[in-house]
């Protein structure tokens, strides 16, 4: 690569440097987390569904939303059983937030303890090759970011936090052990795509509503949903390899499943490639749907002419 395209690369990337928080509420709540990292992976999980279970119990605004998007993507199952996936879900959404204490503060033998990985000989097997983790919204989605990059540099897209000093801090220990970079998800792809061509896997998760722009309308539990096309176009343009992950939640940690790349990927339509992609996305979910982010506004973006959901 040459001498400007690192360059470029480098004013785009965000890298490990230590960082000190600066306003009071950043500091309460990383004495908070700091706190909580000694305990148990059980208490923690104990105190997760505590809070879960009051916030579910909260009538707001997303507890719809999740309930608006089981009964589209879950016709066939009783009322009551949509209510008991969201109310899990919502106990893992606790859970997850409390388990940043782990990934903020823990060693790196306790997190390879706390999640082992299961297909790692799938990547081992492409090595010396570009690969993209292909990992859906699921709710330990950073414990598996943070593992993978344990064995492989990795590169990951993230989304600004609206405090600057939070956000600061944030990637400040995303990237604590200094195996990987971050990049803004305002960026587009161009830098992920030079991240990749320098020999970083890029951990990226497009799953998500992020509006018509650079999307297509490809079904999503049989529905249109609008769904970016960067997983086809990036494998296409660096060759990369498509191994889908996710995490499967236990009593006593995670596993981070890595399964076999997908065949014929990508193919030589965009459109028949996001169908692909959100037809394994639906397999991961079907196995573990209380564990996906159902909260979020999935079909908000809608075909011309249909009236929305939420």
């Amino acid at each position: 690569m040459n001498k400007r395209s690192e360059n470029q690369a480098d004013s785009t990337a965000v890298r490990y440097r230590y960082y000190r928080p600066k306003h009071l509420l950043t500091m309460l709540v990383v004495v908070f987390l700091w706190v909580l990292h000694g305990l148990p992976f059980r208490v923690l999980g104990w105190l997760g569904w505590l809070m879960g279970s009051l916030l579910y119990a909260l009538p707001t605004s997303r507890r719809r939303v999740g309930f608006i998007n089981l009964e589209k993507c879950f016709p066939e199952m009783t009322h009551r059983e949509r209510q008991q996936i969201l109310r899990h879900h919502v106990i893992n959404l606790a859970c997850m937030v409390l388990e940043f204490s782990y990934l903020w503060f823990s060693s790196v033998e306790r997190i390879r303890r706390l999640m082992p990985i299961e297909g790692l000989e799938h990547l081992h097997a492409l090595e010396g090759k570009p690969v993209i983790f292909l990992m859906p919204h699921f709710t330990g989605l950073d414990f598996g970011g943070l593992r993978v990059s344990l064995e492989t540099p990795v590169v990951s897209i993230y989304s600004k936090q609206k405090s600057a000093d939070f956000d600061a801090y944030v990637a400040s220990r995303r990237l604590r052990f200094d195996t990987g970079i971050v990049l803004s998800r305002q960026a587009g792809i161009r830098p992920a795509l030079r991240a990749l061509k320098q020999g970083y896997r890029l951990f990226y998760l497009p799953d998500q509503d992020f509006g018509a722009r650079d999307s297509v309308f490809a079904h999503f539990f049989g529905i249109p949903a609008a769904t970016i096309t960067g997983l086809s176009r990036l494998a296409k343009a660096s060759g990369a390899a498509v191994l889908p992950c996710y995490p499967r939640r236990k009593r006593d940690g995670y596993t981070l499943v890595i399964e076999p790349p997908l065949v014929n990927f990508p193919g030589g339509d965009i459109q028949q490639d996001t169908e692909h992609m959100n037809r394994h996305v639906e397999a991961q979910i079907r196995r573990q749907p209380a564990q996906y982010f159902w909260l979020h506004k999935r079909f908000k973006t809608r075909p011309a002419g249909e009236l929305g959901f939420y």
